[in-house]
């Protein structure tokens, strides 16, 4: 009876066959774990763990950044209360956050409230919040450093104020869909006008024409970096191409590949062949993160999740894979 004399290898040799203990870990090293986490997971499964873990996620130095970009397939009012969470619980220590798509007002609020020690904030395709929030909100951040804001609705108005109220201001991303109808340099007068400091400045799809570059030029004499990709109505005429060249280290023209997520790409005779109309999604232009199309998508994904039929599954993969590729460049 050889066989039945054996001993797995690991207990012959007096080896433990149990995995780690986790909650034996130092503190610090399980904070450590758990920063490794996004903020989803951290609220929807990790605090949910145990009290220790749960004590840890709610530690206000937990959340002195947070990034909510590309959230996971939740109902919108979902994705607000999760987000609206860790702004509360860190307590004034936020530092950097990162919102794409679902930014309201009330969370601008919230970050007003806490967000005394913001350096950096970014919001990314959030047509909820109005002129009214981002006031309120820049104007509790003042030594915000970094700010974009873009492919949302923000007027001239909240610009020049977000440089008289955020006077550490070096980095601002403010892009927009591309529009070859339309000329207007008012934007680029209220950086010009008060953000003297800048060192990066991104203008994506901008509508400003040559005067308005040059009263950027004029007004941000520190600039460093300059990106005017998809800025149609800037022709760079005369002496001001060799001026940039030479004022600017870093320099991005117009006619330069646009290779940013949701870059808007006009073409007026191409429709999308996913939902179907001219917005310039999928596979029918450049501006990838169309709503009218993620909406109908994500609502049939929901509906979907929760069936067992193999056909339903199948379809499901096929949506989910248009859905993620919809992030990629066209």
């Amino acid at each position: 009876m050889a066989c039945s004399e054996e001993r797995p290898a690991k207990e012959a040799k007096g080896e433990s066959t149990e995995g780690p203990n986790w909650l034996e870990l130092p503190r610090e090293v399980t904070t450590n774990i758990l920063h490794k986490l996004g903020p989803f997971e951290i609220l929807d499964s990790a605090s949910l763990v145990c009290p220790l873990w749960w004590k840890i996620c709610m530690d206000p130095l937990m959340w002195r950044t947070i990034d909510m970009t590309n959230p996971p397939l939740y109902p919108h009012d979902k994705l607000v209360r999760f987000c609206r969470r860790p702004i509360k619980r860190s307590c004034g220590h936020l530092e950097d956050i990162s919102i794409d798509d679902f930014c309201t007002n009330k969370i601008l609020k919230d970050i007003a409230n806490c967000g005394s020690h913001v350096r950096r904030m970014r919001l990314l395709k959030c047509e909820e919040m109005s002129d009214k929030g981002l006031i309120a909100v820049v104007k509790k951040l003042p030594i915000l450093e970094e700010f974009e804001i873009s492919f949302g609705d923000v007027s001239k108005y909240t610009l020049e104020l977000t440089g008289k109220c955020c006077s550490h201001l070096k980095v601002l991303k403010f892009n927009k869909k591309e529009d070859k109808e339309y000329k207007c340099d008012d934007e680029a007068f209220a950086i010009a006008k008060t953000m003297p400091g800048l060192r990066h400045l991104q203008l994506l799809g901008n509508r400003l024409t040559d005067k308005g570059l040059l009263a950027i030029l004029d007004g941000c004499p520190r600039l460093e970096s300059l990106d005017l990709r998809v800025c149609s109505n800037v022709d760079l005429s005369g002496s001001l191409r060799e001026r940039c060249c030479k004022q600017i280290r870093y320099l991005r023209f117009p006619e330069d590949l646009s290779d940013e997520v949701g870059i808007y790409v006009e073409d007026e005779d191409e429709y999308c062949e996913l939902c179907g109309y001219d917005c310039g999604c999928g596979e029918g232009g450049g501006y990838v993160n169309c709503g009218r199309h993620n909406d109908e998508l994500i609502d049939t994904l929901i509906t979907l999740k929760d069936s067992n039929d193999p056909d339903d599954k199948a379809y499901e993969k096929t949506l989910l894979a248009q859905y993620y590729d919809s992030f990629e460049m066209v």
